[in-house]
């Protein structure tokens, strides 16, 4: 056995291409090797923008012997009237490289057919190697590949090399006039020269030792030690940290190749902008860390990460204050230029924005989401009603604002800032920026009712609108994010603990879009059924046990928080023993009632005592369970439910249901009913899959 090094050498890859690559190139390698019945230890993927290098142990050296049964043509149509071999046989024989006499008739469930049996003998890992790496090479799939010169092959950025060692020895092989070599590359400037590898031991060691650290994790280390570094060397800015945001971390670490840190600073009048603003310009355009005082507030600083070391550290800084400098100018003119004229003031430019071309403008957008708003607080939250109104009719301004156009992300935040400006009150404009909250999955929630209420009118605005006009999700395609939309509208609507119903919402929501859409029942159903999907699926992925979710949202869906608590009371008690029996007895007793539909329960009928004894204690359970219904206090009442577990198991036991006196057949049916529907003001049992 020997350890298998192969690295592709590129132009710099997109940092955002970089781990995706990764985990393709180990995956597709373990798929390989297991096709070819090669035997292999841990497989490792490194790299940097420059490179892709998969590492891995113990690569054994050929193939296993191993013995091929290939089933033919059945022997009717393998063999002719004398017991030759027909074109059907000699056929099967000739695509499998063999001669006809080499079939042998064999016995099978399906009866007797031709097979070529023979021993193949394993390859030699070297053999196999050239052609494993070149399918390694052209099974990459980036979200933009690129083809250069007058090459066939594409590849995210043009490659530059190629090093492929088994062991010691090098594996030849070739792309567009690439050739396989024993050597890789140093740091672009720090050590360019090519580095002959000793094997896939050293690899790793001898790139650091040419500036190149390859490990992903190794590298995200350096970067958060260098960031951290280049503030401590600060001596002006004793006591101060870096806002150190993990995914901008990820993005630099797959940017460089070796991390070097520069503090740097820009003017303290541009402290006057947003600390939205002034963070986005750092991070999204820059790649810069900011710097925050011991309060959590924004200092003049700034910390870059550069690829290579310099000598004179301090151009490199100027460098980079000049390039934010012209960042933040802009954005001061902006922001000075924005405030000049009040939000309110530019409500009726609305119209000039499309918020969907069959669905109208962004001004009759936020005409419904006034009144959506209003609606909702009335339910929800009466006392939040003139707040929650206003932050509708100006939640969407700031995207006529030249700073939201700059800076798209801004958006709500730079309402926000503008509101304040205004002189609106300090919950409008809150609630302004939290409107968009979540702004992704597990991101968090408007902290305010007004943010919340106004969060839930935009997204259901949005949801039934595109249901109105036919535009739902299908399959993978979702252009308008209505499955992220439905998500963030449960997720509120849960964190706020709102008692809603959805039904009812989606209803009024379309009519406000008037003759612009098919406000039909058929599309509050599809809303609302979506919906309902997207629960369930979030239900089960946050952990929720299956079958309970299944036995709630199976007889309806409407109100998201008696929904969750009835599937929390249900997977409470799934594991205990009495449930577990009752959920059983529960399924024979829907199998049996069916269709009927009950009745009043006849005591003079109760002919068997095991009847008259779940009859009774049906009878008390039914008066203990109503006002824990009513409560909603689904748990205590499931617990006093389950007194009726000993005398469902006798009643089956004993006594027979379908009798043949038609009264007393139907008054023991209208006792099961009556069983079932009070089990079914909580859920269907018998969906749970007891242990």
């Amino acid at each position: 056995m020997a350890d298998l090094l192969f690295e592709i050498g590129t132009e710099e890859l997109p940092a955002g291409f970089l781990l995706p690559a990764l985990e393709q190139f180990q995956q597709n390698f373990i798929r390989k090797a297991t096709e070819l019945q090669l035997s292999f230890g841990p497989v490792k993927v490194v790299g940097t923008p420059r490179r892709l290098a998969l590492m891995v142990e113990n690569l054994g050296p050929r193939q296993p012997d191993r013995r091929e049964e290939l089933l033919g043509p059945s022997a009717k149509a393998g063999l002719d009237a004398d017991g030759g071999f027909s074109k059907a046989a000699q056929g099967f024989a000739r695509s499998k490289g063999a001669q006809v006499a080499e079939l042998q008739v064999v016995d099978t469930a399906k009866g007797q057919y031709l097979m070529l049996i023979r021993e193949v003998a394993g390859v030699a890992t070297t053999e196999l190697l050239p052609e494993l790496l070149r399918g390694l090479l052209a099974e990459f799939s980036f979200a933009k590949s690129m083809k250069w010169g007058a090459n066939n092959n594409s590849f995210a950025r043009p490659v530059q090399w190629l090093l492929a060692l088994y062991g010691q020895d090098m594996v030849s092989l070739s792309l567009d006039g690439i050739v396989s070599s024993k050597s890789s590359r140093g740091h672009r400037f720090m050590a360019p020269g090519a580095i002959e590898i000793e094997g896939a031991a050293s690899y790793e060691q001898q790139l650091l030792a040419a500036h190149v650290i390859v490990d992903p994790a190794g590298r995200r280390q350096a970067v958060l030690a260098e960031i951290e570094r280049a503030v401590a060397d600060n001596s002006s800015l004793a006591g101060a940290h870096l806002a150190v945001d993990e995914a901008l971390v990820d993005t630099v670490t797959n940017l460089v190749e070796c991390p070097f840190g520069v503090c740097g600073s820009f003017d303290g009048r541009f402290l006057e902008l947003p600390s939205e603003v002034l963070i986005t310009s750092m991070r999204e355009h820059q790649k810069y860390f900011p710097v925050l005082d011991a309060q959590g507030a924004l200092l003049p600083f700034f910390v870059a990460v550069n690829n290579t070391r310099v000598a004179d550290i301090s151009l490199t800084r100027k460098g980079h204050e000049r390039v934010l400098r012209a960042r933040l100018e802009d954005a001061l003119f902006f922001f000075s230029g924005d405030k000049k004229r009040r939000l309110e003031d530019r409500f009726g430019d609305l119209t000039g924005i499309i918020f969907q071309a069959r669905l109208g403008t962004m001004l009759a957008k936020s005409e419904r989401l006034i009144k959506l708003a209003a609606m909702l607080s009335e339910k929800l939250a009466p006392e939040y009603l003139e707040a929650a109104q206003r932050a509708a009719r100006l939640c969407k301004i700031d995207l006529l604002t030249n700073m939201v156009g700059e800076f798209p992300s801004l958006q709500g935040d730079m309402g926000a800032a503008y509101a304040v400006n205004d002189g609106e009150q300090s919950e409008v404009a809150l609630a302004i920026r939290e409107h968009y909250l979540p702004k992704r999955a597990g991101s968090s929630l408007p902290a305010s009712a007004p943010g919340a209420l106004v969060g839930l009118a935009d997204r259901l605005d949005t949801l039934v609108g595109c249901f109105g006009i036919g535009q739902q999700p299908t399959g993978t395609t979702d252009p308008f994010g209505l499955r992220r939309l439905a998500l963030a509208l449960l997720h509120i609507i849960g964190d706020r603990g709102y008692s809603l119903s959805i039904r009812e919402m989606v209803y009024k929501a379309l009519a406000l879009y008037g003759d612009k859409v098919d406000g039909s029942a058929e599309t509050v159903d599809a809303v609302v059924a979506f919906i309902k999907g997207r629960f369930v699926n979030d239900m089960v992925a946050r952990g929720f046990d299956q079958g309970a979710v299944e036995a709630v949202t199976s007889l309806g869906f409407d109100d998201v928080n008696d929904c969750k608590k009835k599937i929390e009371a249900l997977a409470a008690l799934r594991n205990e023993e009495p449930f577990a029996v009752l959920a059983a007895a529960f399924k024979r007793i829907r199998n049996i009632i069916k269709e009927h539909q009950g009745g009043e329960i006849a005591p003079a009928l109760l002919v068997e005592e095991a009847e008259r004894d779940l009859a009774e204690v049906y009878g008390r359970v039914a008066t203990a369970v109503q006002p824990l219904l009513a409560q909603k206090e689904y748990g205590q009442a499931l617990a006093v439910m389950l007194a009726l577990k000993t005398p469902v198991d006798l009643f089956f036991d004993t006594v027979m249901v379908m009798a043949d006196d038609e009264q007393v057949r139907g008054n023991r049916l209208n006792l099961l009913t009556a069983i079932a529907h009070l089990f079914l003001e909580i859920g269907d049992i018998s969906k749970m899959t007891v242990s």
